[in-house]
């Protein structure tokens, strides 16, 4: 069975990028991504304006996906899509449209945590990028989360750690704006701070039991700070602003490394894989560099496309479940909060 070709149709709409693969068994055909720009001028995602935009972006996403793929629809083997966790209103758009062409289809239907998508994204075949091999500890930094899993077989994954308010991503991201830098400001940091000095201010890192995360804290610390310097001299930020992104992605960096290392040192695991949108960040990709050449950890990055949200690696775990003759009922719903295994 595994042998035979499969094409699986992806949908991704958990957030605010609408997105469709095709995938024949692992190998991505076409990921075609649609990213909603609507929500810069608000400084973050607005989640009534996503579900808009995903229902205006799904149809015409779909259809090329399929045609950069050459695969016709009556080609396809099973429709595999996004059930949860995410914005609730996105979701449903995804889901609907999903369940609608698996029933005019008459194919089965495959739903996927997005969470377990984003790990097992490292297994889509890539010339350029090698598979981690069981067991594996995982770490997805995103906009929307922070995690350590344990990945011990495709399917059987276990939670180690989480953040217990913001996730790396939104920490980045709103550390920007108390910056007066343009949203999503995470990838600005990352550029400023390659010409900072990441000792020049420091931040207090939050003290959170075991493997969990928290960056509340950090983030009102790096806002009273900027009050507090730029009533001093209202020119602070435009005159620091490298120094500044240099040493606030100094401590998110280094409150991440340290609970990797425990996560290490617990389990005894040293291949570790990164996933989620936050991976394209150079201190982090560095910081890994160094944890290989240092402790002999063997890291595992996938490809940019495949690290921020993308149906390619939805159906990557479409295919896994398929193989499994795991399919979904018509009558599945959304979730907006879905837990990894269960």
């Amino acid at each position: 069975m595994e042998n035979q070709k499969k094409y699986i149709l992806a949908i991704e709409s958990s957030c605010d990028d609408t997105s469709a693969a095709v995938l024949c068994n692992t190998k991505v055909l076409s990921n075609v991504v649609a990213t909603q720009e609507i929500h810069k001028q608000y400084g973050g995602v607005v989640p009534e304006l996503a579900s808009r935009a995903h229902q205006q972006n799904i149809v015409p996403v779909v259809h090329q996906a399929l045609a950069k793929a050459n695969i016709d629809k009556k080609q396809l083997s099973a429709i595999a899509f996004t059930r949860g966790p995410g914005l609730m209103g996105s979701l449903l758009v995804g889901t609907s449209f999903a369940k609608s062409l698996a029933l005019g289809l008459d194919i089965p239907l495959i739903e996927v945590n997005h969470m377990e998508a984003h790990i097992l994204a490292h297994f889509i075949e890539d010339d350029a990028q090698t598979t981690p091999e069981f067991p594996f500890l995982a770490m997805t930094i995103s906009g929307g989360h922070t995690q350590i899993v344990k990945v011990t077989d495709h399917f059987n994954m276990e939670v180690l750690g989480e953040t217990l308010d913001d996730a790396v991503g939104e920490a980045f991201d709103k550390s920007a704006k108390l910056m007066g830098l343009p949203y999503p400001g995470g990838p600005l940091i990352d550029k400023y701070a390659k010409l900072g000095d990441a000792t020049a201010f420091s931040f207090p890192k939050p003290k959170v039991d075991g493997l969990n995360f928290s960056f509340s804290g950090l983030k009102t610390s790096i806002l009273y700070f900027l009050q507090r310097e730029s009533q001093k001299n209202s020119d602070f930020v435009a005159e620091n602003i490298n120094d500044i992104c240099a040493s606030v992605q100094y401590t998110i960096l280094e409150i991440l490394m340290e609970k990797l290392q425990m996560a290490v040192d617990q389990t005894g695991i040293t291949r570790i894989a990164i996933g989620g949108g936050v991976a394209a960040n150079s201190g982090i990709r560095g910081r890994l560099r160094d944890a290989e050449e240092n402790l002999g950890w063997q890291t595992f990055i996938p490809k940019f496309e495949y690290c921020t949200d993308n149906a390619a690696m939805i159906g990557i775990v479409g295919y896994l479940k398929f193989n499994k003759g795991e399919f979904t009922q018509q009558n599945i719903a959304a979730k907006a909060r879905y837990a990894i295994g269960s």
